[in-house]
């Protein structure tokens, strides 16, 4: 098989986030692989370990979009297992949103594959920073493929697929053809730690570098130019204020449902 994940370059939660540039676009100094993009490729290793790995031709491939330091995600899953990597970077990406960033990653994964056809586009259910869950289903149109959204168990046989899709009062069990995008969600693996063995063949890994000329894209059809929204405005969160302390003087559930009336909770 030959399985594409997604990976993308996110904002730490450790730190607050901010955002720079007249466009908006989110400050990445402080960045890592995206906690929920371990969740596809554990279940893209799997398949294909399930498969004799990659000894039996079976390529894991973490493809990624960003700036210079999205290649750090790369390293990352190439850690982890990916097989290889490929990093799409263009300063012309700059600023895109949910659109403009499927465009150019379905142009990237057509490019890969000219060589072999690819089996399966594996994504997180969602990225940690814009959390828009947008890019699968614009994918999947793009590439005219069959899309399952938020699956939470994954299986392939020959050249179908079959998820399972949990909702809050039920489930449902999907079938799709090969090839296909599939979304993955946190329920369903435990994503594996790199170990010392893996750090080390990651570094004999190779990742391979695209332009949006390399892809075919249009400069124009990307970055805040070819983007379909925009940030108008913002600024910085408030902080703060010191937090009310009601002491009990045989009154405090008078004083608190007070309190609550006035903040208009009740």
């Amino acid at each position: 098989m030959k399985i594409i994940v997604l990976v993308k370059h996110v904002p730490d939660a450790q730190f607050d986030r901010h955002l720079t540039g007249e466009g908006y676009t989110t400050d990445r100094d402080e960045s890592i692989l995206s906690e929920l993009d371990e969740y596809a490729l554990e279940a893209a290793l799997q398949l294909a370990e399930a498969r004799g790995g990659a000894k039996a031709g079976n390529q894991v491939i973490a493809l990624s979009m960003g700036p210079s330091g999205a290649v750090n995600a790369i390293k990352k899953a190439l850690q982890i297992g990916a097989t290889e990597g490929v990093h799409l970077t263009d300063d012309a990406l700059a600023g895109s949103d949910a659109a403009a960033t499927s465009l150019a990653l379905a142009a990237a994964i057509r490019h890969l594959g000219n060589d072999a056809p690819v089996d399966l586009v594996l994504t997180g259910m969602a990225s940690t920073d814009g959390e828009t869950s947008l890019v699968p289903a614009q994918l999947a149109e793009r590439l005219d493929l069959p899309q399952v959204t938020f699956a939470s168990s994954l299986e392939v046989d020959g050249g179908r697929l079959t998820a399972r899709r949990d909702a809050d009062t039920s489930s449902e069990t999907v079938e799709a053809p090969l090839p296909a995008v599939v979304s993955v969600t946190d329920q369903i693996n435990e994503p594996r730690y790199p170990n010392f063995k893996g750090i080390i063949a990651a570094k004999r890994k190779s990742i391979t570098t695209l332009s949006l000329a390399d892809i075919g894209v249009d400069p124009a059809q990307v970055g805040l130019a070819g983007s379909w929204t925009s940030v108008l405005s913002a600024e910085e969160r408030p902080p703060r204020t010191a937090g009310t302390i009601i002491t009990d003087e045989g009154d405090a559930g008078i004083k608190l449902v007070d309190f609550l009336a006035a903040q208009k909770l009740l």
